[in-house]
């Protein structure tokens, strides 16, 4: 018997079976595939946005547990160059080889006349591999969870969870994991996973890329003004555009730090993974479908990093990333860093005013300029192709380096690739960032990263040839692992050499062929008799039969998927009884005298917010104002709840955690049993009817058809 081993490159990764989500959902797959053996959760997965194929490749490649993609609709960057069927099908089983799983983004509302064909795009989907559906309305994740029960669903961060109640309102659902808003701190995050513990669901939370300006799927700017709404995947970021600031009643200008007033900085909570772990969050989630391979690339390979050093030990329990990683993270995409709500910051210091896209790395300053060119003594090296951006007098200034050897007194010159007023505003002294870093490109290969294999062959004189392989590491001490997944391929029967013997150094040699293929020999184990004779061209053959064989293995959990044969949910006029059955005139006031006017009008309701409902607290056009009337509201006005209500939380030396503990606001004590109450989140209609309270669903949940309708009801 000759042992034959060969160095793992750097890079490979190998699956022993199907990556399953959680320990608790082991029973169920080994019920679904008895071979499929199922390895614990990782404390933190690392969850990388996939925009492209090579995105994904990108993601995969550096490291990443988990992608999210969109398919061609129905999903909110559908900017995005995004995945259609086939090439969605492709990914899948690009990423399964690779023990990595694939999140669909289902995460619009869908309008009445798209809801049969989202169901049609989620079953599809779910038949090519997708592990699991990230919804946002709530009566797809209704139909999704009925139709297919199987399919793992998230609430996407577009449903804004922001308290128990959401987490409860999403068990309802059906839901195995909740992806949080953003506008959450720490300690509410740690808050939320306790609750989503006792309801087995997991807690996914944003880690790294754009903030919005608003609370998460309340944004309705870019729909008002443009057209394009964020709900419906086509926001064109309002927000980043410029803006002034000016004094309504003087109709003339104020100071402003800047001209892009609504643009905050960019997340990147790459120093506080240690806090984010000890927080109990299940999946740490990169933002960036629209971003490029290079980009995704970049940050998952640096979180990956600090990650596994905050899970190992390695450098303490509360590792940070290095300077080098930092920068690196910077020159990937930056508007200028911040950890914002995480660690309670919201105020300017979260802002990017002055830079609403990529500001790049620093490199110094112009050191000198003439007719031709600008020339740079930079403080970091140059490559051929790295895009850098000048900080003018009059706005930026693109330039592109073509030769940065350094010349004449040190200094690298960069031509001027065109004539304008841009390049011709250049001074000595501007400041000049890179933007674009040649060196850092993504080199797409839809091979890599290899997948790491074990082999075996073996050559027994009268016996069949035989070449099996399985993945490496995956039988230890020797010991077979039944569950492991195989690939055998076996040929005609082991004749004795005629003339020249086959040596194993050969065999070897040519099972090792695995360019065109995804996978990498580690370890090739050779069992044979002496004095055989076997043609190469058989042995080919049989090496790729056995890869073969092996990928449809470690594919397996997720071929053949049998769709359930469900009728779809019929419209059937609701059994909740209305409040009134002809149309009615409502109003919404925030101070005592509004209200009675609009009463004594002819409005049969009027509804009040539960912030203005405390004497004192009555606003005139949106500011407390002490000449409000502070006596009473009408009797039958109806408390509306706030979009977003945050849990009172308070630290264990009874420090307020949110600003409702803070300010001893809880909206909640206005709410009756049997009595009305306008309720604009999901989680609070949730807990209206645990409080025996009538909720009324106001516009801020997003009612867009029939299925979303019944769910309601």
């Amino acid at each position: 018997m000759h042992d034959i081993s060969v160095q793992s490159p750097d890079g490979f990764q190998a699956m022993t079976g199907e990556d399953a989500f959680a320990a608790q959902e082991a029973e169920q797959v080994a019920s679904e595939d008895p071979g499929a053996k199922v390895a614990p959760a990782s404390p933190m997965e690392l969850l990388a946005p996939a925009g492209s194929p090579a995105a994904l490749h990108a993601a995969v490649g550096a490291g990443a547990d988990a992608v999210y993609l969109g398919l061609e609709n129905f999903n909110a960057r559908r900017g995005a160059d995004n995945f259609t069927m086939p090439t969605f099908r492709e990914a899948c089983a690009y990423a399964h080889l690779r023990g990595v799983r694939i999140y669909v983004t289902l995460n619009t509302e869908i309008l009445p006349s798209e809801w049969k064909a989202a169901m049609e795009c989620a079953r599809q989907a779910w038949r090519a591999g997708a592990d699991a559906f990230i919804v946002q309305d709530i009566g797809l994740a209704a139909e999704l969870r009925r139709t297919l029960p199987e399919a793992r669903l998230h609430i996407s961060t577009q449903m804004n969870t922001h308290n128990a109640a959401g987490i409860r309102a999403a068990a309802a659902l059906g839901a195995k994991r909740v992806t949080l808003a953003r506008e959450m701190s720490l300690e509410e995050i740690a808050h939320l996973v306790q609750v989503a513990r006792e309801l087995d669901l997991e807690v996914e939370a944003f880690g790294h890329g754009a903030l919005c300006v608003c609370y998460s799927g309340q944004c309705f700017m870019s729909s008002m003004i443009g057209g394009r709404s964020a709900n419906r995947g086509t926001c064109a970021q309002a927000c980043r555009l410029p803006y002034e600031l000016r004094n309504a009643a003087q109709r003339k200008p104020l100071p402003a730090p800047g001209e892009h007033l609504l643009s905050p900085k960019d997340l990147c909570s790459v120093d506080v993974l240690a806090d984010m772990v000890d927080a109990g969050v299940a999946s740490l989630k990169i933002e960036g479908r629209m971003k490029s391979p290079e980009y995704v690339s970049a940050v998952v390979g640096v979180y990956r990093a600090v990650l596994d050093r905050v899970l190992t030990g390695a450098q303490g329990a509360r590792a940070r990333a290095t300077e080098a990683e930092k920068a690196t993270l910077a020159e990937a995409f930056s508007r200028g860093f911040t950890t914002a709500y995480l660690t309670h910051d919201r105020g300017n210091d979260i802002m990017s005013y002055q830079r609403p896209n990529n500001r790049g790395v620093s490199l110094g300053r112009v050191a000198k300029v003439d007719e031709t060119a600008v020339y740079l003594a930079p403080t970091k090296r140059l490559a051929k192709g790295d895009v850098l951006e000048v900080w003018t007098g009059k706005g930026r200034a693109t330039v592109t380096v073509d030769d940065p050897k350094p010349g004449k007194g040190g200094l690298v010159k960069v031509p001027f690739g065109k004539i304008d007023r841009e390049i011709r505003s250049i001074r000595t002294d501007d400041r000049v960032f890179r933007v674009r870093s040649a060196e850092a490109a993504f080199q797409d290969d839809v091979l890599e990263p290899r997948v790491a294999v074990d082999g075996r062959v073996t050559l027994r004189l009268g016996e069949p040839a035989r070449v099996e392989f399985w993945p490496a590491g995956a039988l230890a001490d020797g010991t077979d692992a039944m569950d492991a997944p195989r690939g055998l391929a076996e040929g005609e029967a082991v004749e004795a050499a005629r003339t020249k013997a086959v040596t194993a150094d050969e065999v070897r040699d040519h099972v090792d062929r695995l360019g065109s293929t995804p996978f990498a020999l580690r370890h090739l184990e050779v069992d044979m008799d002496q004095g055989v004779g076997l043609g190469f061209g058989a042995l080919h053959q049989l090496r790729s039969a056995a890869l073969d064989d092996l990928t449809a293995a470690m594919l397996s959990p997720w071929a053949e998927r049998m769709i359930p044969r469900t009728e779809p949910r019929v419209s059937q006029p609701s059994t909740v009884p209305l409040r009134r059955e002809k149309p009615f005139v409502a109003a919404l006031a925030t101070n005592p005298v509004c209200a009675r006017n609009a009463k004594r009008a002819g409005a049969q309701v009027v509804y009040v917010p539960a912030l203005n409902f405390k004497r004192g607290e009555a606003c005139i056009a949106g500011q407390l104002s002490s000449t409000a009337d502070s006596a009473g509201y009408p009797k039958a006005a109806v408390v509306a709840l706030p979009v977003v209500d945050h849990d009172l939380l308070f630290a264990e030396d009874g420090t307020p955690v949110t600003r409702e503990a803070a300010r001893g606001i809880d909206v909640w004590e206005y709410v009756a049993p049997e009595r009305p109450v306008l309720v604009e989140s999901w989680g609070s209609l949730v807990r209206a009817l645990e409080e025996g309270a009538v909720p009324e669903v106001g516009p801020h949940i997003p009612v867009t058809n029939t299925l979303t309708l019944q769910t309601m009801a």
